[in-house]
């Protein structure tokens, strides 16, 4: 009973919190100077920028938009569920969640693989016969893209550590400060595709 008296005394919800909108507002530094980077190089070469975008399948990318949408939902109602002490509908919310982003993931994987495969790459033969303004846009999306990819798998990992922490009763109706710092991170993940998706697939 001291023991957990103790671990009360020393938790920081507060501090937590604080922390993962400090790491929020640094990923949004970093995805902003991206976004102004990808504006000025379009603004510089709007018609190879338009003629690079209509090699991506635009149904892919609104497939991913959808799904990302639905599994910032999920996770929210993972939220309310824990404060309404259902366990179980927690996990199966956080699960479809962690699913939508695997399914996302496959998504993005076949994409690229389509792309790679008709030789549209970074550094290809085909790209170094295009003009420079088709090459700056397929080594921004691969890299944007690529980034972003890489902030789902960690938003993989932290949302399957804190399904762990619920199935063990670490995280609880009046202690669930990680699942929401889960979600928040979620959200940013979902919030910068928003950007991504237009920017990409449908501005013209």
């Amino acid at each position: 009973m001291n023991d957990h008296t103790q671990i009360d005394e020393h938790r920081d919800d507060e501090g937590a919190k604080t922390g993962m909108w400090i790491f929020i507002f640094t990923e949004l530094l970093l995805f902003g100077g991206l976004f102004i980077v990808y504006s000025v190089y379009r603004y510089l070469n709007p018609m190879a920028f338009h003629m690079a975008a209509e090699e991506l399948d635009i149904f892919i990318g609104t497939a991913n938009t959808v799904i990302l949408l639905v599994s910032s939902m999920t996770i929210a109602m993972a939220i309310t569920s824990i404060q309404l002490k259902r366990k179980r509908l927690t996990l199966i919310l956080m699960g479809i969640t962690v699913l939508l982003a695997l399914l996302f993931l496959v998504n993005k994987y076949f994409e690229w693989t389509g792309k790679i495969s008709h030789g549209i790459f970074p550094g290809s033969e085909i790209l170094h016969q295009s003009s420079q303004g088709e090459i700056l846009f397929f080594g921004l999306y691969y890299a944007m893209t690529g980034l972003h990819a890489l902030h789902i798998i960690v938003g993989v990992t932290f949302i399957g550590y804190v399904m762990w922490l619920v199935k063990t009763d670490d995280v609880k109706y009046d202690d669930y400060v990680i699942l929401e710092n889960s979600a928040l991170y979620w959200h940013l993940v979902d919030l910068i595709w928003i950007f991504l998706f237009p920017l990409f697939y449908l501005i013209t």
